[in-house]
């Protein structure tokens, strides 16, 4: 019985005795983390106190009270165009460190810096937001549309429409929206608008009559069947008619339109303005007329020629397979140079191109460089038929209006200098 009973206590003593270890193993362990959290808290802290010379910025309650008050201030003060970009406290990142009196510091980015977060009362609740800088609200503005405030000198009137093509149906849908500017014969106005597809100069559709205005709003659709292959082909004409009290009509301006270099699709409705023209009254000549633009840019040492149409030619075959195209040629001393040509334009006596063709000259070369510009003909095969051809240039080679187109090119550098000329085949 003795034996059992001492056997007994000592089984208890060694259970004690490993409890008591047990619980100091995990109070040496719980020791060790809490000094690891305190010596990382410390580390911590004194991250802080290294920082001597903090960058200050200007609060942000700061800035936008001088803003309020500014805008109180009477209207003769100016006003600051710019305005604060500011950071709410629950998107600061981990570059940005708070300090006292609002003041931040960007700084390396900090493994233990832990954005704040909560919820806010307002949006206007500026509490420990950051000014990072601020914005200029003129970078930022869409350019305005000056079409109905910029007119050039001397400007006839200004026309607006729209145009779309739908593929599926081949229809042309073009939008007379309106005419600003008019400058009438009388003191009154009642304008109409014809609208032509070209080559086709037999059938034109025709807008409503507006009654004495100088700025009428149409707001008028029409529709022109054309196919897709002859679409890039085509060129909108529009004319400006002014009615009388005797019920004549008095052409006021004209705009010219090409499609061939538009992107029409179903699902794109291209909005353009154009400056009014006045039609070239004149009859056309023997062998017919050709208008181009000159321009010289002197510091590039270019020379620009646009080819805009022609009028009254005389084809030898009159279909509307006849296809005719410009080429333009430099020459200095009569020695050729250099010539690109347009684009071929089918069927028409009066066809229209409003293509750009540019030439390295340099200025010396002006008083021995010339143009030609030759108007041709595609007839069967391969062949090519002269309708005419015009030479502008220098006294050396030239007299008269193309002399005179020359000169003036020289007289207004970078600005296009646009002209007539009668056809010849001369060379």
């Amino acid at each position: 019985m003795a034996s059992n009973y001492f056997s007994e206590l000592l089984l208890k003593a060694n259970n004690s005795i490993g409890i008591r270890v047990i619980g100091g193993i995990l109070l040496f362990v719980l020791i060790g983390i809490t000094a690891y959290l305190l010596w990382k808290k410390f580390c911590l802290l004194s991250s802080y106190e290294e920082l001597t010379s903090p960058v200050t910025t200007t609060p942000a309650k700061a800035i936008l009270q001088d803003q309020s008050s500014s805008e109180i201030q009477p209207k003769s003060t100016s006003r600051s165009r710019s305005v604060p970009f500011i950071i709410p406290p629950t998107l600061h990142g981990r570059d940005w460190i708070n300090l006292m009196n609002e003041e931040q510091i960007q700084e390396e980015s900090d493994p233990y810096m832990i954005p704040q977060s909560g919820p806010r009362s307002s949006f206007h609740s500026l509490a420990g937001a950051y000014v990072v800088g601020t914005i200029n609200p003129e970078l930022y503005k869409f350019p305005e549309d000056k079409s109905e405030t910029d007119f050039p000198e001397g400007s006839i009137g200004r026309l607006w429409f729209s145009i779309e093509y739908e593929q599926e149906s081949e229809r042309l849908l073009v939008s007379l929206i309106k005419v600003r500017k008019l400058q009438p014969p009388a003191d009154s106005c009642s304008p109409f608008v014809k609208i032509y597809l070209l080559p086709d100069e037999r059938r034109y559709l025709q807008s409503k009559k507006k009654r004495k205005t100088l700025n009428p709003q149409f707001d008028e659709n029409f529709v022109f069947q054309v196919s897709s292959k002859m679409l890039f082909q085509s060129t909108l004409k529009f004319l400006v008619y002014h009615v009388d009290k005797q019920k004549k009509h008095h052409l006021l301006g004209q705009v010219i339109f090409p499609l061939k270099n538009e992107t029409l699709t179903d699902d794109s409705k291209l909005v353009i303005w154009r400056d009014l023209e006045k039609e070239n009254l004149e009859p056309p000549s023997e062998y017919g007329d050709i208008q181009f633009s000159l321009s010289y840019n002197d510091y590039l040492g270019r020379l620009t020629v646009v080819v805009l149409r022609a009028k009254g030619l005389k084809l030898q075959d009159e279909s509307h397979a006849a296809s005719v195209y410009v080429k333009v040629s430099l020459m200095n001393h009569n020695k050729f140079i250099k010539s690109k040509k347009t684009a071929a334009v089918l069927g028409s006596l009066n066809p229209v191109y409003n293509e750009t063709f540019s030439f390295k000259a340099d200025q010396t070369d002006l008083d021995t460089a010339s143009l030609s510009l030759s108007v041709f003909q595609n007839i069967e095969g391969d062949k090519t038929h002269l309708l005419g051809r015009v030479v502008v240039g220098p006294f050396m080679y030239t007299r008269g209006k193309e002399l005179e187109h020359w000169n003036e090119m020289i007289s207004k550098p970078k600005e296009l200098v646009k002209r007539w000329h009668a056809l010849c085949h001369s060379t």
